[in-house]
């Protein structure tokens, strides 16, 4: 059994894009302020910042998620990304601004445009593979009524991203998301199931997936004996919709268990 992830990288729907089945997500190597998680942390300094890529990279994940609303993730990244740009399918997002410890909302196609460029230059990239709509939870208003959606697809036109979609928060607003763009980046964990239905869409229509709160941020929790951890995998990973889930782990032996288990539990379903 392959305890990393290089040979089972599969495709992010319809997009061209191959994603490792397990992303790293960023915020916390941004943001300590305004986040959910049961533990606190400290944000990575550079050189630790630094060896958790380099060992992501060489565990096999390609997939890396990151948003101007994670504090300085996406500054950070350009440098230490630098040399490495074809190794990377980079994710990123439009619409959340988070400053001075609060977040703000704005889907307007002047604020997308700026947002997006903003991040070409923070990421130091002529690309970002992937830009979601990080939703306020009004979804089906966001895509239809902002002109966010529009400009994306503008955006991907013009070569700046290859592919577009949502991080929503509603059965509606993620199926209208991939009705119309390429992805959407839903809750599905052993808490919260109640977004199955965009996982069901994506499946029959070659759309692509990327699972947040996949560990319930920390929080999943069972019977005694039970492994979270698989348990968590082995209900992602079973349905045929999922592409990747996004997990912000900065604890090296953490990120290690995650993938060996992840590989396992991937290579035990096939």
């Amino acid at each position: 059994m392959k305890s990393t992830l290089h040979d089972l990288h599969r495709p992010l729907g319809s997009t061209g894009l191959l994603v490792s089945p397990l992303g790293l997500g960023t915020v916390k190597l941004g943001r300590d302020q305004g986040v959910k998680y049961p533990n606190g942390f400290r944000i990575p300094d550079d050189a630790q910042a630094a060896a958790l890529i380099r060992q992501a990279h060489e565990l096999g994940i390609n997939l890396i998620d990151t948003a101007p609303a994670y504090g300085l993730s996406e500054q950070r990244l350009g440098p230490l990304l630098r040399g490495q740009r074809d190794a990377w399918v980079i994710v990123s997002k439009t619409g959340e601004e988070f400053e001075h410890g609060q977040s703000r909302f704005d889907f307007s196609p002047a604020h997308t445009r700026l947002s997006v460029e903003r991040s070409l230059k923070r990421l130091e990239t002529d690309r970002i593979d992937l830009l979601l709509v990080h939703s306020d939870g009004n979804d089906l208003a966001v895509l239809r009524d902002s002109g966010v959606y529009e400009t994306l697809a503008a955006l991907k036109r013009e070569g700046k991203i290859l592919a577009y979609g949502l991080s929503g928060k509603t059965v509606e607003g993620g199926l209208l998301a991939l009705q119309q763009g390429d992805c959407a980046m839903v809750t599905y964990n052993l808490n919260e199931q109640g977004e199955k239905p965009v996982l069901d869409y994506a499946a029959s229509h070659a759309k692509g997936i990327l699972i947040k709160k996949a560990l319930a941020s920390g929080h999943a929790c069972l019977g005694a004996g039970v492994d979270p951890l698989r348990a968590s995998f082995e209900l992602i990973f079973d349905h045929p919709g999922v592409s990747s889930a996004i997990v912000g782990t900065i604890n090296p032996a953490h990120l290690a268990a995650n993938v060996a288990t992840a590989a396992a539990v991937i290579q035990d379903i096939c």
